[in-house]
């Protein structure tokens, strides 16, 4: 059987085959090694430390033997489950833990993207190389990669709770493709001229939901969830507090704390709502309601179609969707010069870095007199904001002097 009936012997001229009993079962498996002296040797001693992990009850055939095709037999049954069915069956339970939204999006993601390109494989067969070589040949953005690995990770995660799995193979890992450089980001607001051309061309009952969007750079969602009730009149603000999409029956909180805020209504805003009371105020519920219907907008791609549309066409504006009011709000405030973090407080993101990378490119374009403040307050005392006491002395003692200046100078340059 071996060299010496040991249970290793050379298997051809690259490979060692070792045999061994696991399970009352004869398995016999193949090293790549050349069947030298050395390396028989070495197969003996891999040998012995199957056996003894065997012994111990440690011993982890997929493992040990990645490659092999009997690994699958002595896998437990529950390794052996097919990951699709599993995950099916894992969001059914999570159902009720998840917002609507969020699970509609987990089924999506399963059906239309998991599935297709793991459900074939066991949940024991799972391995990070399987994920990283199909997501490399996935041609979508990052961001879209990363939503499926959560969803991925935290089925496993239960799986691993629930003592299905016993570890988690993307734990502590993530996957990202490089990206290309975007040239935009689709932000893209709209200039003063388009805005006021998007509003002649509005009709005058929907007119006050447009002006709110612009000047409010609430999302579509939280737009069409507001109700009257979240009206601070007296301190001229609006409670942002639920969000309605396509995927829930009712409005939700948002996902976020700090998408649960207050926002500042500015005049444009709060006379919008004025206008807009004679319309929907007297019913008590919604602010802004479907003017074909009467109804409750049902999610925002319905404003895309039934006001944002027919308003582009008519006013000749270049078509962008309608989040770009959301742009259009945040690059207003930023190059009139709010403060970055209060214009992030505003929009229901929990600090100014998004503000900052997003939008921060905008800010010079859109004022061209951007710096004056600083320059009309600080620029007299240039030299004293700029220096140290003992600094400005020896510079005006320099200027007296040419030879001395240039040195003084140059220090400055």
């Amino acid at each position: 059987m071996g060299r010496d009936g040991g249970g290793v012997r050379a298997a051809s001229a690259s490979s060692i085959e070792i045999t061994f009993q696991y399970q009352g079962v004869r398995c016999r498996e193949r090293v790549q090694l050349k069947p030298t002296a050395a390396n028989l040797k070495k197969a003996e001693l891999h040998k012995a430390a199957i056996e003894h992990a065997i012994l111990g009850g440690t011993f982890d055939y997929a493992k040990t033997f990645p490659n092999s095709k009997k690994a699958m037999a002595f896998k437990t049954p529950e390794d052996r489950q097919n990951l699709g069915v599993y995950l099916i069956e894992w969001l059914d339970k999570k159902k009720a833990q998840l917002k609507s939204s969020t699970a509609e999006h987990y089924r999506e993601m399963i059906a239309g993207r998991l599935i297709p390109m793991f459900g074939h494989l066991s949940l024991g067969e799972l391995s990070r190389k399987h994920i990283r070589d199909r997501l490399s040949q996935y041609k979508v953005g990052n961001k879209t990669i990363t939503n499926l690995q959560s969803c991925l990770r935290s089925s496993l995660d239960d799986a691993v709770e629930d003592e299905i799995l016993e570890i988690n193979p993307m734990v502590g890992w993530n996957y990202k493709n490089r990206e290309e450089l975007k040239e935009d980001d689709d932000v893209d607001p709209f200039t003063v001229e388009e805005q006021e051309a998007l509003l002649a061309a509005t009709p005058r009952d929907q007119r006050a939901q447009m002006i709110f969007s612009f000047w409010t750079g609430l999302r579509p969602s939280e737009l069409i969830a507001l109700e009257w009730g979240d009206v601070d009149w007296i301190g001229g603000s609006v409670r942002i507090v639920r969000a309605k999409t396509r995927a829930a029956n009712s409005p939700e909180t948002p996902k976020t704390a700090s998408g649960r805020r207050t926002v500042k209504l500015l005049k444009p805003a709060l006379d919008a709502l004025t206008q807009q009371k004679a319309l929907t105020f007297l019913a008590g519920g919604r602010i802004f309601l479907n003017p074909h219907s009467g109804e409750p907008w049902e999610e925002s791609g319905r404003i895309r179609k039934l006001l944002w549309l027919p308003a582009m066409k008519k006013s000749g504006v270049r078509y962008r969707r309608p989040y770009q009011t959301r742009h259009t709000y945040a690059s207003m405030m930023l190059s009139a010069g709010e403060h970055p973090m209060w214009v992030a407080s505003q929009m229901g993101h929990k600090d100014w870095t998004m503000i900052a990378r997003i939008y921060g490119r905008w800010m010079p374009s859109a004022d061209t007199g951007a710096g004056s403040k600083a320059e009309a307050l600080f620029g007299a005392n240039a030299k004293v904001m700029t220096t140290s006491p003992l600094q400005a002395a020896i510079y005006e003692t320099a200027t007296k002097d040419t030879k001395v200046a240039s040195i003084v100078t140059g220090c400055y340059h």
